[in-house]
């Protein structure tokens, strides 16, 4: 692929892919009733006015929770040095910026969401972008501020492996998020399959709890999402498809267990590095979903994925319509929970059923 000076490859390939998903975008928000063509953009000027000031309050769509979204433009913004705009080295004549009106972030000027993943993870960040670019009118001003959680030793080939691993990414956590609070972002996702380095709903809870408290933010939490999803769909036999080993399909299989749901069937890749997972190709995934897992005889209500390296909005879209019940991959579903709890309610493109039915 030949690429302009001064574009990196991810963004022509997330070019690439917010075009050819494009004319799907325009026929799903044409057909949404609630959001008029203009409409969008209107709101989305409302809202940063709105937001000029003092901080809000809003109740979550999906949760019923209180989320505080804080005042991330308070003047004065952009602060200016003295003398202000300078043209020629000069203090420039009739040419002001009235900072005292707290200008918002000119790309993000209607959400900043922060974004936590593991080093080794290429999929997630892609994916989200691909939906907001196959969007954007419905998610016109929704921008992502990115940290990454250092993980210098990604192997998982064994349970040793997986130990280091679970300390590694647990004792980086906080630093990531104080990184990503350096941009003031007002809502945070987590990208991160906890099951598989934590045991049970419990400790899977147990982190996200202490960081939420730490960053005075909400966040999307997969656990959370997921339960919503299924909920939606009133799913409660599922098959799970992971780029774990046994012992880490074992320890999602009981999140799920735990969270309600009964786990009929679980495939897992084994992925012997956390980089790697990226790397599954798709042709794998389709064939697990449609031989193993997807079946007559598991009868399940839904396919669920785990996992935020391993890319499955592309193979979602091509199966769901030909196996008729829902597949919730991690990436889209935990990006629907964090916009539908920060209303974002338009039918969205892209990501699978769950973003344009719910």
């Amino acid at each position: 692929m030949e690429v302009r000076r001064g574009i990196t490859r991810r963004q022509a390939l997330a070019g690439i892919a917010a075009t050819a998903l494009s004319g799907v975008a325009s026929r799903v928000l044409q057909a949404n009733q609630k959001l008029a063509p203009n409409k969008a953009v209107a709101d989305a000027t409302a809202t940063a006015s709105r937001s000029r000031g003092a901080a809000q309050t809003i109740t979550g769509k999906l949760s019923g929770r209180k989320i505080s979204i804080p005042d991330v433009n308070e003047p004065p913004m952009p602060a200016l040095a003295p003398p202000g705009v300078i043209h020629n080295g000069h203090k420039a004549e009739n040419f002001e910026i009235d900072s005292g009106q707290g200008h918002p972030d000119v790309r993000s000027f209607r959400r900043k969401f922060g974004l936590i993943i593991p080093a080794t993870n290429t999929s997630m960040e892609h994916e989200l972008w691909s939906i907001i670019g196959a969007n954007a009118e419905a998610l016109r001003g929704v921008g992502l501020h990115t940290a990454n959680v250092i993980t210098p030793k990604p192997k998982l080939e064994t349970a040793e492996d997986l130990l280091e691993y679970k300390r590694q990414f647990l004792s980086g956590l906080r630093t990531a998020v104080d990184a990503a609070l350096l941009a003031q972002p007002e809502y945070m996702i987590i990208g991160m399959s906890l099951e598989h380095i934590l045991r049970g709903i419990k400790e899977v809870r147990a982190p996200m709890v202490e960081i939420e408290a730490h960053s005075k933010l909400s966040w999307a939490t997969w656990h959370d999402a997921i339960e919503a999803a299924l909920r939606k769909y009133d799913a409660k036999r599922i098959g799970i498809l992971t780029p774990f080993d046994k012992l880490g399909n074992e320890s999602a299989t009981q999140m799920f267990e735990e969270l309600g749901f009964d786990v009929v069937s679980s495939v897992g890749f084994s992925c012997a590095n956390a980089l790697h997972i990226a790397h599954v190709p798709d042709w794998a995934k389709e064939k697990a979903i449609r031989e193993l897992l997807a079946t007559k005889e598991n009868r399940l209500d839904a396919v669920v994925q785990c996992g935020t390296n391993m890319s499955l909005m592309q193979v979602a879209e091509k199966l769901e319509p030909v196996i008729g019940i829902p597949i919730l991959g991690i990436n889209a579903v935990t990006f629907w929970y964090a916009l539908r709890e920060n209303g974002f309610d338009a039918p969205l493109a892209g990501g699978g059923r769950i973003l344009r039915e719910f």
